[in-house]
């Protein structure tokens, strides 16, 4: 598959993960644990699908496993969690992170988080058990809020996902991104992890 990215370059994206699904649509065996720089590989092809062929990232820059290096040492430098589902084979099916909502002081207890499953472990259960993990270990270290930003476009799954978790619709920016040669908006989501 060749998708042309914001800008002319062109990447040829092949995404060379097993088949994960399981017969009759049983759930996938996994489990967490916390990111390492032997995952960066398989992040950056699982984010890279996102960013190339669809608009629920508004990222446009090829994604390489150096990319992925950076970002994940910059969550694990703000001391918030970046965790991986993986299966029984140590296989990368998705991953989830926290970051700083902003940069000023008054903010320390407010995450945005993210998360990203391969195309391959998605509708299988993975996303929110990894999502419930990833709110577990922000709620012991202590954040309380956590925002979703969630493009308005293909992203019906994942506001379900966020909404059966206990995340609230706080807003709509329109036309906030401009990606694919179209307008894009957000969807901002809330759950409080604090009393």
């Amino acid at each position: 598959m060749q998708r042309t990215l914001t800008g002319g370059s062109t990447r040829k994206i092949s995404l060379s993960t097993p088949s994960l699904r399981h017969p009759l649509g049983a759930a996938l065996s996994h489990h967490f644990r916390d990111a390492s720089a032997a995952d960066d590989a398989a992040l950056a092809e699982i984010y890279g699908h996102y960013v190339s062929t669809t608009v629920v990232t508004f990222d446009i820059v090829e994604v390489t496993p150096e990319i992925m290096t950076a970002k994940r040492a910059a969550v694990e430098s703000s001391g918030l969690p970046f965790i991986v589902a993986v299966d029984d084979d140590e296989r990368v099916l998705g991953y989830a992170a926290m970051f700083p909502w902003r940069p000023k002081a008054a903010y320390k207890h407010t995450v945005e988080g993210s998360i990203y499953l391969s195309p391959a472990a998605t509708g299988q259960g993975v996303g929110g058990a990894l999502l419930t993990e990833l709110l577990e270990r922000g709620r012991q270290i202590g954040i309380r809020e956590v925002i979703a930003v969630i493009s308005d476009e293909g992203t019906e799954a994942s506001v379900h996902l966020h909404s059966k978790l206990g995340f609230e619709s706080i807003g709509h920016l329109k036309r906030v991104g401009f990606k694919f040669d179209r307008w894009v908006g957000t969807y901002l989501m809330q759950k409080s992890l604090g009393e």
